[in-house]
């Protein structure tokens, strides 16, 4: 039986979500767009979801759009807003954005517009007063609500707050929040935000960008009146349906995830520390997912763990990305000030749906006696 710590890279599916979607791909097989009785049948799943979706966001059906994730809806806002009306000419991201953030800012900057990026601290955070100086007279400012590597959650509210004072419109990616932090676009005024089904145990290739009342989006996929006009292209109605139970499920257990997700993810920290010299946790303890657990193992490179860990039934995922051989340090931890070493000796371990304390103990223990080898051997 492997045991699957990387729940932030993607998640299982919830039994309530495969059925749902099964029963789309052989009932609602109608085109949303067309008048017909099948049509009808999936136009009134597609609504169902969008309300369930806008529930679990905070944001009013009418706000959501459905996309094929947060990536094309990083990219909607960000891409969009280039030209029209309301070109970007200066935009504000930080330095540990996700690279659907990060890359679309380096082509807005070929096209001419300012770039800055804001510095995170050693903990991964940005102050709230820091980000409103700093976006002064920008027209966008995007950031990412809770990191995908660290899981360190930044102080959105105050971000927004300060920024709706000085009239600065925000995007949030809110990939890795939604289902495991609470987000509510009618507490925290957030212009448009991002989200993708497959982070809180829905299906891959959907999500949706969550547009404020009074605000807009250019079109970023052009051919089609779907989405009212707002992204082209035949709806993924199976996708879609199974998106909005997830989101479902998320909006009614969040608390309860929140609870039980912290629990096991401080039962493996607590073994680690205990059976583990050597180590350091990465990012704000006191202002992270409760679910994920970033920590350096000092002297053991992470993907040579993480190899290990994989061939003794764990999945986790390393603080060190392979690229034609070679091994690159996590942009994020570097952000934080960790040396390259540093970064390439982490692992980022998150737990979630299926998880129990008896997988839990197991992997601490396979880590032990990993590390020691590891160590031994270098």
């Amino acid at each position: 039986m492997r045991i699957y710590l990387d729940h932030n890279a993607t998640t299982p599916l919830r039994d309530e979500v495969i059925e749902a979607s099964a029963a789309a791909l052989r009932d609602l097989y109608g085109n949303p767009s067309s008048t017909h009785a099948e049509g009808a049948a999936a136009r009134a799943a597609l609504a169902r979801a969008r309300e369930q979706v806008a529930g679990c966001l905070g944001v009013a059906p009418g706000g959501v759009y459905f996309t094929s994730g947060a990536s094309e809806s990083n990219n909607s806002v960000l891409r969009a807003l280039a030209g029209g009306a309301s070109a970007v000419t200066r935009l504000v991201i930080s330095n540990v954005e996700h690279p659907s953030v990060v890359e679309p800012a380096a082509w807005l900057e070929k096209c001419g517009v300012g770039v800055t990026r804001l510095s995170v601290d050693a903990e991964g955070l940005l102050e709230p007063d820091a980000v409103a100086d700093a976006a002064a007279g920008a027209d966008l400012v995007s950031l990412i609500w809770a990191n995908n590597e660290t899981g360190v959650v930044q102080p959105m509210q105050a971000i927004a707050e300060r920024l709706r004072e000085i009239g600065v419109p925000l995007h949030v990616d809110a990939t890795q929040a939604v289902g495991k932090w609470p987000v509510d676009m009618k507490r925290v005024p957030v212009d448009w935000l991002s989200c993708s089904a497959h982070k809180l145990n829905g299906p891959k290739g959907v999500g949706c960008l969550a547009v404020a009342e009074g605000r807009d989006i250019e079109p970023l996929v052009l051919g089609g009146g779907q989405e009212r006009g707002r992204r082209g292209g035949t709806e993924n109605i199976p996708g879609i349906v199974g998106f909005g139970v997830a989101c479902e499920l998320a909006r009614a257990e969040c608390g309860a995830r929140m609870q039980r997700y912290a629990a096991l993810r401080d039962r493996l920290w607590d073994g680690i520390r205990k059976r583990v010299p050597r180590v350091r946790r990465n990012g704000a303890a006191d202002r992270v997912l409760p679910n994920t657990l970033n920590l350096e193992i000092e002297g053991t490179p992470g993907e040579v763990l993480l190899e290990a860990l994989d061939l003794e039934g764990v999945a986790v995922s390393a603080g060190a990305a392979c690229h034609s051989g070679s091994v690159k340090a996590s942009h994020v931890l570097s952000a934080m000030g960790r040396t390259p070493e540093q970064a390439r000796a982490s692992l980022r371990l998150s737990v979630g749906h299926g998880n129990d304390a008896g997988q839990i103990d197991r992997v601490v223990e396979i880590l032990e006696t990993l590390v020691r080898r590891a160590r031994e051997a270098a």
